[in-house]
């Protein structure tokens, strides 16, 4: 695959950016949109929150099995399909007549991205020749991580020009274009030697995982002390153990828990876990600030986030390429340091505060220590693991990160709930906020941005303990 000519391998990079980035703004793009869901279809919190999180859920628990199928019954095959039943998953979010049905379909998006978002990297691995590598993965990250802040900017545009239907029906025309470059570029790779597929685990984890959000994102109304909470609670916890020793004992695991053996490979996804899940989080409540607070237009919400797309756009591919020079140690510690300062600075700001002092230097501050972690996180977990095995390896940290903005959403939607009282929580439901439920929303939201800086600082002490094992300049 190493021989393949220059032309074909940039056709490569392209299908796999452009396949992988349609996933990941569909990650973010609805974050402006809430607001418009609930004006639109009566959504509550609770709702608002499953439009995102049934997308990530089914995304997160069968990223590992997508990876799987890609090696063992050929990754473009995999991909392809990932693309198809992706783009028909979106027109149908885009002509849902119900709120049921949004649900429902934007978990069917979360299966096909769970197909196609593996197969990107693995792609890329079995293309493009070792002295090559790291630059075509830095390249990927750079793209394919700031679509998760362009997300937001395309859909305020789309929402407050067209529709909010309209964020969905744009990626069909996109993936058209990944088809045909697959077709032409993209050649057919498979793992070293065939695996089963683990579907006890898959299954396992999905309704694991899906258990548990469903208690944590009903919690907020109902309370921990709920029967049905407390049940679905204690049932997701088990589901999730007993994957554990499913994986453990299996002879094909979708999640072979002796790649954890690795240093490198165990720190790098303890500081994504961490990481990732401070920046769904904010990410989630920060434009529902802009809009809900501050009186923005869901595109001006979206353009706030401009610094740090720009940061993110001429800062990741250096920064790939310095870890490859220099190592990732440093990096992926001083990176999430920074991010951190950046989620307290969005915290600090009030009611009162404009763009310029209450959160431009947040998004400049976050968008650099984010810049200076994407690319040599990425690059460390694929040089883990050995080639063979990197359909897995980019499987799980990408399930990784995934599974991250799952919990931390549903997690940080308590902390927001936790600061309306009873006679409050209308405010939640609304599309405009009275003058109580904004002071309590903005308490909400502080707690929302203090735990996200105290997620960043756990990534950065992960990424200290795990990766000071590893020796030499290189991880």
């Amino acid at each position: 695959m190493g021989g393949a000519q220059s032309g074909q391998r940039r056709g490569v990079l392209a299908a796999t950016i452009l396949g992988s980035s349609m996933a990941f703004i569909d990650g973010s793009v609805v974050n402006v949109a809430l607001p418009a869901f609930q004006s639109m279809l009566g959504a509550t919190l609770a709702d608002v929150q499953w439009i995102v999180e049934a997308y990530t859920l089914f995304l997160a628990s069968l990223m590992l099995t997508g990876g799987a199928l890609g090696d063992r019954l050929g990754r473009r095959r995999i991909f392809t399909i990932g693309v198809v039943v992706f783009a028909l998953a979106s027109v149908a979010c885009g002509l849902a007549p119900t709120l049921a049905a949004l649900i429902a379909f934007r978990a069917l998006q979360g299966v096909g991205a769970a197909l196609l978002v593996p197969g990107s990297l693995s792609i890329i691995s079995a293309v493009f020749p070792d002295r090559e590598r790291g630059k075509a993965i830095g390249t990927w990250s750079a793209f394919t991580s700031i679509t998760m802040i362009v997300g937001p900017l395309l859909g305020g545009t789309f929402i407050d020009h067209l529709s909010w239907r309209a964020i969905f029906f744009i990626n069909a025309p996109v993936a058209a274009v990944v088809l045909v470059l697959v077709a032409r570029c993209v050649p057919e790779s498979r793992g070293g030697g065939a695996r089963a597929v683990d579907w006890p685990g898959a299954v396992l984890a999905t309704t694991g995982l899906g258990a548990l959000i469903f208690a944590l994102i009903e919690s907020s109304t109902l309370g921990f002390a709920d029967a049905r909470v407390a049940l679905t609670l204690v049932a997701g916890a088990a589901l999730l153990a007993a994957f554990v020793v499913v994986e453990w004992r299996s002879r094909a695991p979708m999640m072979p828990l002796t790649l954890f053996r690795s240093a490198a490979f165990a720190g790098t996804n303890l500081l994504t876990l961490f990481l990732y899940g401070a920046l769904a989080g904010g990410l989630f409540f920060v434009p529902m600030n802009l809009i809900e607070l501050h009186g923005y237009s869901a595109t001006a919400a979206g353009a706030a986030m401009t610094p740090s797309v720009l940061l993110l756009s001429l800062l990741s591919r250096w920064a790939g390429g310095l870890a490859e020079r220099e190592g990732a140690k440093r990096l992926l510690v001083v990176g999430p340091v920074i991010a951190s300062v950046g989620f307290a600075l969005f915290a600090l700001a009030g009611i009162d505060s404009t763009y310029w002092t209450g959160f431009l230097p947040a998004f400049v501050v976050l968008g650099f220590g984010m810049s200076l972690t994407v690319a040599p996180l990425t690059t460390t977990v694929m040089s883990s693991v050995a080639r063979e095995h990197s359909g897995v390896a980019s499987g799980v940290n990408n399930a990784v990160s995934e599974t991250a903005g799952l919990l931390m959403v549903a997690v940080m939607g308590i902390a927001m709930a936790s600061a309306f009282d009873p006679s409050l929580q209308g405010g939640l439901e609304g599309t405009t906020l009275g003058p109580a439920a904004r002071t309590a929303f903005l308490e909400g939201y502080r707690r929302v941005m203090i735990g996200c800086t105290a997620l960043a600082l756990l990534s950065a002490a992960a990424g200290w303990i795990c990766l000071r094992a590893v020796r030499g300049p290189r991880s």
